[in-house]
C-alpha cells in the first residue's frame, strides 16, 4: 500500500494502481468520462483534473489527469471538491474540470426532459459533480444526421461529447470492424461508414458505455418508461449455460428490458446480445400466461390452478404417462415432473447424441484434475485451445472473454517496458499485433478465427484425433492421435504456458471430443501446469437436466 495525501488527508491506496480510480474506490467526488474500469485509461476527456504537488511546501501545485497517474508513495494531490482549509489551494482544479463540462455542454441538445438516458445519464451526474449549472453559450450548435445501426441500437449523435468509449470499446475491447471515429478538428463523428446493422454480438453494450444518450436501446424506446419507475430485480440470463448476471426491468407486468449486473468473475461490466435483447418473447400475447386444460376436440381452457392441477392428477394417477422435460427449464421444475412421472418415464428433453455428451462432460468435471475456470480466469489465459465448439455461437460471453486472453500477451509485454496495464494507449501501441497462442480447431470458420495463431476445420470425429494427438504430444502416456503442423504448435504452446486453457462442448453432439479436451487438460496438469477446461453446454440448464437423468 502507498500513503498518498488528497487535500491534506492521509489514505493507504494500492502502489501502481490507477489514481483514479484509487479515489473513486475511496468515494472521492472526482469526475469522470473516458475512463472505464474494463478498458483502462486514454485521458481524453480532461474531466479528472487534480493538482499535483511536489511536497507540503509546494502551493500551486500543477494540474494532472487522475487517469493517467499511478498511485505512488508520498504522492500529494488536491482535488478541491470539498470546502475545507485543506483543499482550497485546489480550487482551481475544481473550476478547471467546471469548465472542462461547459466546453463539452456547447453543443449538447437541451433535451434531457426527452432523452432516453434521462434518471440514470452519467452525463447528468458529472456535470452537477463538477458545479456546472448555467449555460452561458448561446450560439449555433454543432448538429449531425443520425445512422440507421439496426433494430437493436438507435443513433443520437448530437448528444456526443467525444468521450471516445464506443469506439474503444466496440473496436478495441470486442473486437468489432464497423464502428470508428471520423471526422477532423472539432466534428468527430462516432458511428459506421454507412447505415447498417451493427456486426458485433456485442454491439448493445454501447448503451450502457456511452455515458450520453447518443446510443439508445431501441426496442426500450419503443415501450420507454422513465427509470424510477420500473421494478428491477437481480437475475441470471437464461440464454446460454454461462450463467451472465442481469438486471430485467418491467411496469405493468410487461418485461421492458434487460441490463447487465455486474459480477466480477463471470460477466463483468459486459453482456451479448442475445442476453440483452433476447428476451422479449415473454411479452408475446399468444404466449401461454396461465395454468390450464386442453380439451378432447383439442380447444385451450384456462379454468385456474387449481382445477387444471386437478385434472393433472386425475389423468396422470395410475396411468401410464411420459414427462418430458427440458434442458431450458429450471432444475426445480425438471425435478418436480420426475417425481410426478417416475424417473423410468422421465425424458430430459435431449437428443441421444446430446445426452450422451452431457454424460462425457460430467464425468470429465466428477474426475478433476484440472481447474473449472470462471471467464475472470479464462481472460488470464495465456495459451487457449479450442476443439469442436463454435463459443461464439454457443457461450458468446466466453467468447468475449477468450479475445481478451489473446491479448493478454500485451500485458506481459507492457510490464516488462514498465508500462501500467491500465494505461490502455500505451499498452496497446507498444504491443502492436502481438497475440497470446490460439488454436481454434471447429466444424466451420467462427467469429474469432481471427485471433487465431492456426485454425483447422473438420468433422467432429477428425477434430477429437486432433484433441487426442495434441495431448499424446504433451505426454505419451495418453492415448495417440493425428500428428500434424497444427497439433505440434499447439501443444508447444500449451506445455509452454502457465494457464493453460482448452475448451469443448456439446455443440457437435461428439463424446470423444470431450474425452479428447480432458485429456489434453489432464496431461498438461501432470506437467505441472495450471490447467483449465471449459466444458460449454447447448442451454442453460443442460447440466442439471443431465444429473437427473432419464432417457
Amino acid at each position: 500500500m502507498a500513503r498518498v495525501n488528497i487535500d491534506g488527508k492521509d489514505y493507504d491506496l494500492p502502489e501502481g494502481q490507477n489514481l483514479l480510480h484509487a479515489c473513486l474506490s475511496e468515494r472521492l467526488d472526482l469526475p469522470y468520462f473516458c475512463w472505464h474500469p474494463a478498458m483502462g485509461s486514454v485521458g481524453s476527456c480532461r474531466l479528472c483534473a487534480v493538482l499535483q504537488y511536489r511536497d507540503e511546501a509546494d502551493t500551486r501545485g500543477r494540474l494532472q489527469m487522475a487517469c493517467m497517474m499511478t498511485v505512488e508513495d508520498g504522492l500529494r494531490i488536491g482535488i478541491g471538491a470539498s470546502d475545507g482549509e485543506a483543499s482550497r489551494p485546489a480550487a482551481f482544479a475544481a473550476d478547471f474540470r467546471r469548465q472542462v463540462i461547459e466546453w463539452l455542454m456547447e453543443n449538447h441538445p437541451h433535451d434531457c426532459p426527452v432523452c432516453e438516458e434521462g434518471g440514470e445519464c452519467h452525463l447528468q451526474d458529472m456535470t452537477v459533480m463538477a458545479g456546472h449549472s448555467m449555460r452561458r453559450y448561446a450560439g449555433m450548435k454543432r448538429t449531425w444526421e443520425n445512422q440507421y445501426l439496426g433494430p437493436f441500437v438507435g443513433h443520437e449523435m448530437n448528444r456526443c461529447i467525444t468521450c471516445y468509449r464506443c469506439v474503444r470499446y466496440y473496436r478495441d475491447y470486442a473486437g468489432g470492424t464497423d464502428l470508428d471515429a471520423f471526422g477532423s478538428r472539432a466534428r468527430m463523428f462516432f458511428g459506421r461508414a454507412e447505415d447498417g446493422v451493427l456486426e458485433s454480438e456485442f454491439a448493445g453494450n454501447l448503451v450502457e458505455v456511452c455515458p450520453t444518450g447518443v446510443f439508445t436501446d431501441k426496442p426500450f424506446s419503443k415501450v420507454y418508461t422513465r427509470k424510477w419507475d420500473l421494478q428491477s430485480a437481480p437475475s441470471i440470463c437464461p440464454h446460454c449455460s454461462v450463467g451472465c448476471n442481469t438486471f430485467p426491468a418491467e411496469r405493468y407486468g410487461v418485461l421492458k428490458r434487460v441490463h447487465n449486473r455486474y459480477h466480477g468473475e463471470v460477466n463483468g461490466y459486459f453482456l451479448c446480445d442475445r442476453g440483452r435483447y433476447g428476451s422479449h418473447f415473454v411479452n408475446h400475447d399468444k404466449r401461454i400466461r396461465q395454468a390450464g386444460v386442453r380439451a378432447d376436440d383439442g380447444v385451450f381452457e384456462a379454468p385456474g390452478r387449481d382445477t387444471a392441477l386437478a385434472a393433472v392428477v386425475e389423468r396422470v394417477h395410475g396411468a401410464d404417462v411420459i414427462g418430458i422435460g427440458s434442458p431450458r427449464a429450471p432444475m426445480g421444475a425438471n425435478f418436480a415432473l420426475r417425481e410426478l412421472v417416475g424417473a423410468d418415464n422421465f425424458c430430459t428433453g435431449m437428443a441421444d447424441d446430446e445426452a450422451a455428451t452431457m454424460a462425457a462432460m460430467l464425468d470429465a468435471y466428477r474426475g478433476g484434475g484440472f481447474r473449472i475456470p470462471s471467464l475472470t480466469d479464462i481472460e488470464n489465459a495465456d495459451a487457449v485451445l479450442i476443439l469442436g465448439e463454435d463459443i461464439s455461437n454457443t457461450a458468446a460471453r466466453m467468447a468475449l472473454a477468450v479475445r481478451q486472453a489473446a491479448h493478454g500477451v500485451a500485458f506481459e509485454m507492457a510490464k516488462a517496458a514498465d508500462i501500467p496495464d491500465w494505461q490502455d494507449a500505451g499498452v496497446r501501441g507498444h504491443a502492436q499485433h502481438a497475440k497470446s497462442p490460439l488454436f481454434i480447431a471447429s466444424v466451420a470458420s467462427t467469429r474469432i478465427d481471427d485471433l487465431a495463431a492456426a485454425t483447422r476445420h473438420g468433422d467432429a470425429l477428425d477434430l477429437a484425433r486432433m484433441g487426442f494427438g495434441v495431448a499424446h504430444a504433451i505426454d505419451s502416456d495418453y492415448p495417440p492421435g493425428t500428428l500434424d503442423a497444427f497439433v505440434t504448435a499447439a501443444a508447444e504452446a500449451l506445455s509452454a504456458a502457465e494457464r493453460p486453457l482448452v475448451i469443448a462442448g456439446s455443440e457437435a453432439r461428439e463424446p470423444a471430443l470431450v474425452q479428447a479436451a480432458t485429456n489434453v487438460a489432464l496431461a498438461l496438469g501432470a506437467k505441472g501446469k495450471d490447467a483449465m477446461l471449459a466444458l460449454t453446454a447447448s442451454e442453460s440448464n443442460s447440466y442439471g437436466v443431465a444429473l437427473l437423468g432419464g432417457s
